[in-house]
């Protein structure tokens, strides 16, 4: 099993031993982009606790903030703080680490959570880079159902009028939001198409849980001139646990102890068959 890999199914095991202990949390969707997160924090981004208030770090957003959860595993992780207080804490009275990311936290930008306002911050910060010439890339994360937000267009039409091909956005995709199907809510089925009409370079990642494919994905972006990019990464919401698997009760639902084990079990045996 590859490095990337390995880690982003050790980081399944933090979440669901935060989700267990918390009663709280988006389980779903932590799941589905927590390989996102490995592959950005790991492979692909210049930025870490030590070079955390460096003006030339690369910027990160969760713009789908709900998923607090996986980013603050990630941030452990990394050392940005003492992973298993938020861990222990998460969702807890006086935690720092609550349900949507926070700037109390070492590691987070902005607070993010208000869903379809990630992307407009994103736009900010590359227009800034450009402006004070310097060579750091703004990463955004979105949730497909987020993609209903009008907000979003209209940071999609000014990225690409600003040519911000420092800027480079991600789209969850993984088909469920809390009110069902995005086909039955609001279609993304276009999505792909959309980016491009408004002027984006698009990179479709078809197993958006592979984390090989999103590190191609992600260095490819960096060659694209002229254009912000778009990386649709095709994921599955609650990937590696196999009763979780693309049920919609689990974008918020509750881990029970029996649930927990039987959770970690799953990730246990992806872990030692690699």
């Amino acid at each position: 099993m590859d490095f990337l890999t390995k880690k982003s199914y050790e980081l399944r095991k933090d979440i669901l031993e935060m989700m267990y202990k918390s009663k709280a949390g988006h389980v779903g969707g932590d799941l589905s982009v927590i390989d996102i997160l490995t592959t950005l924090y790991y492979d692909t981004m210049n930025v870490g606790p030590d070079n955390f208030t460096d003006p030339n770090r690369d910027r990160f957003l969760l713009s789908k903030g709900h998923c607090a959860d996986a980013l603050f595993v990630v941030l452990g992780d990394k050392g940005f703080f003492d992973k298993q207080e938020a861990i222990d804490t998460f969702s807890q009275y006086n935690s720092k680490f609550i349900g949507h990311p926070n700037t109390e936290v070492n590691g987070i930008e902005i607070n993010s959570g208000s869903l379809g306002h990630g992307l407009s911050v994103g736009v900010g910060m590359a227009l800034a880079a450009k402006m004070d010439d310097r060579d750091y890339r703004t990463y955004v994360v979105m949730g497909d159902g987020e993609m209903a937000e009008g907000s979003i267009y209209e940071a999609m039409m000014a990225a690409a009028q600003y040519k911000l091909d420092n800027l480079c956005a991600t789209v969850d995709l993984n088909g469920l939001q809390i009110s069902g199907t995005t086909d039955e809510v609001m279609s993304t089925a276009s999505l792909a198409e959309k980016f491009k009409s408004f002027g984006w370079n698009v990179i479709v990642v078809a197993d958006g849980n592979n984390c090989a494919q999103l590190a191609e994905a992600y260095n490819d972006a960096k060659t694209c001139k002229g254009k912000p990019t778009c990386v649709i990464a095709h994921t599955v919401k609650g990937k590696g646990v196999s009763f979780m698997e693309n049920e919609k009760a689990w974008h918020h639902g509750l881990v029970t102890k029996e649930l927990y084990e039987k959770g970690i079990k799953d990730i246990e045996e992806v872990l030692g068959n690699e």
